[in-house]
């Protein structure tokens, strides 16, 4: 299993001021098109991207930071399907370009036809031709502009057709995750000898939705519909407390607490 540092970079760290002197020669370069995505629809909490946190609508921490990062992101965009959202985030100074389709607003629909969908039409909008996309998640907004930098100066250093940020896992499925197969239980992933302790079993890491970037070559492409479908994957290393993925009332009470405390920073 490839050994990550916490640069996201295999094998050997790189000092941060090394990784912005690349985003400086990354920004002339490239074009980068930021998009937060949010849909009406919410099973767990109605209305969840407008909930409000610390007296701003969740969508507002989001905003913020990609404004935050403007020296970095060529043009940031809401995808939306609902009017209010649209409304909410325009009030933010963020462009609101178009609708979303309804088919594309659907609990069935995928992250990654919605990112096409917005890349198709940014470029047509607004005459440009973006070769990096960055989706940045509304219930994920533990970040910081040093893990965007890190983010997109690795895709790059990496040569990436996707990367994603992951955070150190909790659980381990070679030692404490199990599945029940037929009334069999079982680790979910076996190896030839017993791990009899947490530390001795082989890495693992858990998706925290914060950051994804995408080439323009993966997302144009029809029949890549999910981030596993790329050929050439990275991932970023970030902080623990960036784990938390904002799904219910008790995460927004708990992300309320660490921000009060000032434990994270919004």
């Amino acid at each position: 299993m490839q050994r990550m540092s916490k640069s996201g970079v295999s094998s050997r760290q790189i000092p941060i001021c090394k990784i912005r002197n690349r985003m400086d020669k990354t920004k002339k370069q490239s074009k980068i098109l930021a998009v937060i995505c949010a849909r009406s629809g919410s099973k767990s909490i109605p209305k969840k991207n407008i909930t409000k946190l610390l007296g701003k609508p969740l969508i507002y921490y989001t905003i913020k930071f990609a404004l935050e990062c403007k020296d970095i992101l060529n043009k940031t965009i809401i995808s939306t399907d609902d009017e209010e959202i649209a409304s909410i985030a325009e009030s933010y100074g963020i462009d609101v370009p178009f609708i979303r389709p309804k088919e594309l607003a659907t609990d069935t629909a995928g992250k990654v036809e919605v990112l096409r969908h917005a890349l198709k039409s940014c470029e047509k909008i607004y005459q440009k031709q973006y070769n990096i996309i960055i989706d940045l998640d509304v219930t994920s907004p533990i970040r910081t502009k040093d893990d965007l930098v890190g983010c997109i100066a690795t895709f790059k250093l990496e040569n990436r057709d996707v990367l994603f940020t992951v955070v150190n896992s909790r659980k381990n499925p070679y030692f404490n995750m199990i599945e029940v197969n037929k009334g069999v239980v079982q680790l979910c992933k076996k190896t030839k000898e017993p791990i009899l302790r947490r530390q001795d079993a082989p890495p693992v890491y858990d998706m925290n939705t914060s950051i994804y970037v995408y080439s323009r070559d993966f997302l144009m492409n029809p029949r890549k519909n999910s981030v596993f479908s790329a050929k050439n994957i990275g991932v970023y290393l970030m902080k623990d407390i960036s784990a938390i993925d904002i799904d219910s009332q008790l995460d927004f009470k708990y992300i309320e607490f660490l921000a009060k405390s000032k434990q994270v920073k919004l």
